[in-house]
């Protein structure tokens, strides 16, 4: 299947958190024809996030990524200088996504962002609908899970 014209509409029909829902929505046919290419789609979103410039578009691609990574694609982890380029966003829903990215992956480069991402929420929390410091809090606890895990077995 060519998914080319399909990579072209990310971040339409994305709904961003509200008074009223305090998380995105997709549309869920065209996430699930990407995430059915499995690792054949990753070049196409590759390309798609080093030029996407909507919030709308970089949401779409990574909760593509993250529900890539749910259904056991394998290559995303070596995106992350593509991903890297969000670690800066100071979007509460960007950060929240590239954070459930990183739990997944485990990137030891994603570490040290993770971290600046969590102080500069607590600093300047920026989200009235919901907690970001949830999630990324939550993936430096994996990270130190993986590690402790890592040299538990090292150790025996």
């Amino acid at each position: 299947m060519n998914i080319t014209p399909i990579i072209a509409q990310l971040g339409q029909g994305v709904s961003l958190p509200n008074i009223n829902r305090n998380y995105c929505t997709f549309d869920e046919q065209r996430t699930q024809a990407i995430v059915n290419e499995k690792e054949s789609a990753l070049p196409y979103l590759d390309s798609f996030l080093k030029t996407a410039n909507t919030e709308e578009q970089v949401l779409d691609a990574l909760q593509i990524l993250d529900k890539m990574l749910d259904n056991g694609v394998k290559g995303i982890d070596k995106m992350y200088p593509t991903l890297s380029k969000f670690n800066d966003v100071t979007s509460p829903n960007v950060q929240v996504m590239l954070a459930g990215i990183y739990r997944k992956t485990l990137v030891p480069d994603a570490f040290g962002p993770l971290n600046k991402m969590l102080i500069r929420q607590t600093l300047m929390p920026n989200s009235p609908y919901f907690d970001p410091t949830e999630e990324i809090g939550g993936a430096i606890v994996q990270y130190l899970n993986n590690q402790a895990s890592i040299n538990k077995t090292m150790v025996k």
